[in-house]
């Protein structure tokens, strides 16, 4: 019997009340809306920042007076420091090969010999390529007797411990900031919903009915409205990003994607907070503090 009067209650609202019913849905789906974005861009943003860190390698250069047995036991010795994930040999041919591919030029042409020296390519695992961390990998790979110099893009590792962390630190901020606003917005936009109900809810505790049995139809209310409030802002950001995907070149659209398991998310936080509005909002009505 309670499970039925809960369910009848819980959708009778949106016959009797249906200006508040409407504006809660609103505010909810707004809410989510802005939630969604700051959750998309603090997502693609660190995708972003992660791709980039990718871009990072090491190159030793070494000395053209290692044998190739030399050369094969360095290449050991600086696999087993930690950090470093894989290393390739690029011999003084395959060296002459990727200059002439960057920059159209035959080295042999322009020289009449190779001046360019073998390396190792040097890939970081992922952990290890921050400036911190890529700094001292860089010092060990150097002491190595035979490489004459390593390079790597030290200056961008340091942009992005720097810039990029701090940034992605004030958008989630920003974002934590702007689900309690939500929080709080729509717990007074349902509470005003309830406020009509306030005689029955008194009535209702005059009769000794228990919280449970008041606060039920109310929940379901308020879950029902954060469904229907998730389902319009999910779709809402499905049209806005598939629209964008006609706008943006193949490069771009790889850092601006919503996943479809996000879509679900959304719908799921709205009926989380319309659940979390309701609840705020009742337990003050049944504790008598505002009736």
């Amino acid at each position: 019997m309670q499970i039925r009067y809960a369910l009848k209650e819980g959708f009778s609202g949106f016959q009797r009340a249906k200006f508040s019913m409407l504006a809660a849905i609103f505010t909810i789906c707004i809410s989510l809306l802005l939630i969604s974005f700051f959750a998309i861009l603090f997502f693609n943003a660190n995708t972003v920042v992660n791709s980039l860190r990718e871009k990072v390698e090491m190159e030793a250069f070494l000395s053209d007076q290692l044998s190739s047995d030399q050369t094969m036991q360095m290449k050991r010795t600086i696999e087993a420091i930690e950090g470093v994930r894989e290393v390739r040999y690029i011999s003084k041919d395959e060296a002459a090969k990727i200059f002439q591919t960057e920059f159209g030029e035959d080295v042999y042409k322009v020289l009449n010999f190779n001046p360019l020296p073998a390396s190792f390519k040097i890939y970081l695992k992922d952990g290890y390529k921050t400036a911190a961390q890529a700094a001292i990998i860089n010092d060990q790979v150097k002491a190595s007797k035979g490489v004459d110099d390593v390079i790597y893009r030290k200056q961008l590792l340091e942009m992005l411990d720097r810039e990029a962390v701090t940034l992605l630190w004030i958008m989630l901020g920003v974002g934590v900031f702007v689900l309690l606003s939500s929080i709080i917005l729509v717990a007074n936009t349902i509470r005003l919903a309830i406020y009509a109900k306030r005689k029955i809810i008194q009535t209702m505790k005059l009769i000794g009915a228990t919280r449970g049995f008041i606060r039920t139809p109310f929940l379901l209310e308020g879950l029902l409205q954060g469904l229907f409030g998730g389902a319009i802002a999910a779709g809402m950001i499905f049209l806005v990003f598939n629209y964008m995907e006609h706008w943006l070149t193949v490069q771009l659209s790889e850092f601006v994607q919503v996943q479809p398991y996000y879509y679900a998310a959304i719908i799921a936080a709205g009926c989380v907070l319309g659940l979390l509005g309701s609840m705020i909002s009742v337990r003050r009505f049944i504790s008598g503090k505002v009736i």
